[in-house]
């Protein structure tokens, strides 16, 4: 008999480790497997159960209440108030299409004989059976972009990476996941490390690495803790070191821990960090795909985007370019935090509108009020209305409202939220952060908490918006890297949108007055 019980961190700080521990003392010949969380972090401890109808989940268990669920019958799976039934035919669970997160809360995320039991592995061997090129030609197809934010196109990084004449090259993993309302980066990571494993051991091949470094911000101790065991189990297994599988790939993979700098989720500070020195910025050109990783040739992506490449290996570039829309191919995960009822992981192809994402899968706020605004993008990303709930999720089709999707965060806000204050925080959180390399967003960020400030206090608020304005702009236009130049964004959003909580009434028409 199995027993279910998520590790995830989220699920431990509700309890879970003390469900688990609850249920081994009372029936000590279950087997009990840690896995990762199934991503409805409002049901957590979810505890699942094996029976001949799958497997039948009940949630959320605390422990005091696991006596009399083990009385009642939990391991058959027996009714009882907290029975949900078959966890893969809830309907949160129904609507999605998982495919980075096929596995996240089904395996042991430290047994790779799980993994593989589960179609681990199909997309490496059959990755190391093509030739480097054609590894590369078929992430191109699949059109995959970069899950971290920017959505660069994957197969291009590769290409130009696999063109480059160096003797050494590496593949940077940048898991330095530091944006408000997203977590999804940290769920893959100790729920299913052995995917992203995979994802640049076949990375690797295909641009011709031999050293791998995963940057983990130092907030996640879990996660860094299954990646290790991850990698050494992988080691055992011949799936790193010398001859992978048996080829002539020979690949070596590190984590590496960092210092706690928001920047350093900016790929070329994550590369002067992993070098042993301070995260700031570097400019670009040359870029890290020719010169980065101590001077040579280096793939850098996020966990969603190497976390994709095993699944579009295993089941073919066309497979994964079905789901989606436009240039935005494949899933995006999905995370839903702030004020809402129902937060948690939704993984699901791009398409899926804003107002189905917060309404139907997050239903709405928790508070019970209307939903006022929603931050898509993390703490960088425009502040939107419910009039705009019909907005799909795709790349381009945010990048001409104003906004963009980011690494999936949404943050619902109900309608006692003060926007002034939220832009506020845009350009105090900027100000605090800043690496400090350039100007603009060094003192542009300080420049903007006054300027709000005195927006705030009703000190010349006409004035003091065009200043605001002009302000955004030499942000955006000379700011080296994203830090600075999209701090702009939010406040543009909240200053658009939410005009009357900054003192003016019809916004267009107060600035023209003004000017």
């Amino acid at each position: 008999m199995k027993v279910f019980v998520p590790r995830d961190s989220a699920a431990c700080s509700v309890g879970a480790d003390e469900v688990a521990e609850r249920i081994a003392a009372i029936a000590p010949d279950v087997d009990i497997v840690r896995t990762g969380s199934r991503g409805m972090l409002w049901l957590e401890p979810l505890v699942e159960v094996d029976t001949p109808a799958g497997r039948v989940g009940y949630g959320p268990v605390l422990a005091e209440q696991v006596d009399g669920l083990l009385a009642a019958g939990l391991l058959d799976g027996a009714p009882h108030e907290l029975n949900l039934g078959p966890v893969t035919e809830l309907p949160w669970m129904r609507a999605q299409q998982r495919v980075t997160f096929a596995r996240v809360g089904v395996v042991d995320p430290r047994s790779a004989t799980d993994y593989e039991r589960h179609g681990g592995l199909v997309g490496l061997r059959r990755a190391l059976a093509m030739a480097p090129e054609d590894v590369v030609a078929e992430v191109t197809a699949s059109g995959l972009r970069g899950r971290g934010g920017a959505g660069f196109p994957t197969g291009i990084k590769w290409k130009t990476v696999l063109g480059a004449s160096s003797p050494l090259k590496f593949v940077c993993c940048n898991a330095d996941e530091g944006d408000s309302g997203t977590f999804a980066d940290r769920m893959l990571l100790e729920g299913d490390p052995f995917t992203l494993i995979e994802g640049m051991t076949i990375t690797a091949h295909a641009v011709g690495a031999t050293e791998g470094y995963i940057y983990v911000r130092s907030e996640y101790p879990d996660a860094v803790a299954a990646l290790r065991a991850a990698i050494d189990a992988a080691y055992l297994q011949g799936w790193l070191g010398d001859r992978v599988l048996g080829s002539d790939l020979r690949f070596d993979l590190y984590v590496r821990v960092g210092a706690g700098a928001y920047i350093c989720g900016e790929e070329t500070s994550m590369l002067e960090s992993l070098e042993g020195k301070r995260g700031t910025v570097r400019p670009k050109p040359p870029i890290p795909a020719l010169e980065g990783l101590f001077g040579q040739p280096t793939v850098v992506n996020n966990v969603l985007t190497l976390g994709s490449v095993p699944a579009i290996l295993a089941g073919g570039a066309q497979a994964f370019a079905d789901l989606g829309v436009g240039r935005s191919r494949g899933t995006q995960v999905f995370q839903l935090g702030g004020n809402v009822a129902r937060g948690g992981v939704v993984e699901t192809a791009f398409g899926i509108t804003l107002g189905e994402l917060v309404q139907t899968f997050g239903g709405g706020t928790a508070s019970g009020r209307p939903v006022r605004a929603v931050q898509v993008g993390g703490p960088l990303g425009a502040y939107l209305p419910p009039a705009q709930f019909d907005l799909p999720m795709d790349y381009e089709a945010f990048a001409a409202s104003g906004a963009m999707v980011g690494h999936g965060g949404i943050v619902v806000f109900d309608d006692t939220v003060d926007m002034s204050k939220m832009a506020r925080f845009a350009m105090e959180f900027c100000a605090e952060e800043s690496c400090g390399r350039c100007t603009p967003c060094r003192v542009g960020a300080v420049r903007g908490v006054e300027t709000i400030d005195r927006i705030r206090a009703g000190e010349d608020r006409k004035a003091n918006l065009v200043l605001l304005g002009d302000l955004c702009d030499l942000m955006t236009d000379g700011s080296l890297c994203a830090m600075g130049g999209l701090t702009p964004m939010p406040v543009r959003s909240a200053v658009k949108h939410f005009a009357e909580d900054f003192g003016v009434d019809d916004l267009r028409a107060d600035l023209e007055g003004a000017t």
